[in-house]
């Protein structure tokens, strides 16, 4: 994780803009890895839904 003081020398170094970006997309990463393992989930049921119906 990204501390405080890391952030001002991230900011200082690299600039606002490409700091506000790595940020949203590290943010986004999460989202997305959760929202996988959900659909991942949803078609283990359906799969299973199937299958019983045989």
């Amino acid at each position: 994780m990204i501390g405080e003081g890391n952030i001002v020398q991230l900011i200082g170094n690299f600039g606002f803009p490409i700091v506000v970006t790595i940020y949203l997309l590290h943010r986004f990463e999460n989202k997305i890895d959760a929202l996988e393992n959900t659909i991942q989930n949803i078609a283990n049921v359906v799969n299973n839904s199937i299958e019983k119906r045989k």
